[in-house]
């Protein structure tokens, strides 16, 4: 048995049932997705939003991100990058092992911290670290990237089954909810109970398009839940721009532009990189 996981000790219980919500991933600044995300998951009659975390980072003007899940009503919970903005630490706490992609992550957190206000670092401070509710009779559990762990990278071909069930059976959990890695996936085990990383909004998922990706959670009376995964377009063509303007790294607008990672590469397992360009 594991020992009492972070996110279980940190998690706000949200109250009542839901039949029907809109889970969002890392946003990393791209609020032009956000706004038509916010449009859609209502259009799709969700009765919730959540966002699980790092709400700025490789794009734009942060605190338009900020001021858009406060003004709408999204219930936001802290990823490591919001964890680091609101203490003013001085590295993003991504979890990156390779000294290329620690680079690039250095200049997106220094541009992203200085552009946050002191206000909604004081809100960031606020935040959960992580979520229960229940959909339906399905108990849930997010976190951001792992139940132990805020930067873990769970991966879907390098996460055994084992693991999962130790974290759910360590959660006293039937469905978890994650986003870090940044690529989203499903799996659903023997006995029904399952991990879900939701995607990102933030950027392309590194298959060649500029829509990024939340997931739509439905209670499901025979299997406990459902979950479908949402496309988003936006005007990325704006936002690859608005990266160039406020001096970002060109390789931030290429992959905006063209659906291809150009960093964060090293991080990626062997099968996950072969469906890439690079």
């Amino acid at each position: 048995m594991m020992d009492t996981l972070n996110a279980v000790q940190g998690a706000l219980e949200l109250p009542g049932s839901y039949d029907k919500i809109a889970v969002f991933g890392g946003i990393y600044s791209n609020y032009l997705a956000l706004e038509n995300a916010i449009t859609l998951a209502r259009g799709l009659r969700a009765e919730a939003i959540l966002c699980l975390g790092d709400l700025g980072g490789f794009g734009p003007y942060p605190d338009r991100v900020c001021a858009l899940l406060r003004e709408t009503g999204v219930h936001v919970m802290r990823g490591n990058y919001d964890e680091s903005i609101a203490r003013d630490s001085d590295h993003c706490g991504c979890g990156y092992s390779d000294p290329r992609d620690n680079h690039f992550a250095q200049i997106s957190y220094d541009y992203t911290l200085v552009r946050t206000s002191s206000e909604n670092k004081i809100w960031m401070r606020s935040l959960p670290t992580a979520f229960r509710f229940r959909l339906g009779k399905t108990e849930v559990l997010t976190c951001h990237g792992s139940p132990r762990q805020i930067n873990e990278f769970l991966w879907e071909t390098g996460t055994p089954d084992g693991l999962l069930r130790r974290f759910l059976d360590a959660s006293n959990a039937d469905l978890i909810l994650g986003t870090h890695s940044g690529i989203k996936w499903e799996r659903r085990l023997s006995d029904d109970r399952g991990f879900v990383n939701v995607g990102v909004l933030g950027r392309p998922e590194n298959d060649g398009s500029p829509r990024v990706w939340f997931t739509m959670l439905e209670a499901d009376p025979k299997h406990g839940y459902r979950a479908e995964f949402v496309p988003v377009l936006y005007d990325h063509g704006r936002l690859a721009h608005e990266v160039r303007i406020e001096g970002l790294p060109e390789e931030f607008a290429k992959t905006i532009l063209t659906g291809w990672w150009t960093t964060c590469l090293e991080n990626l397992p062997a099968k996950e990189r072969s469906r890439g360009l690079f």
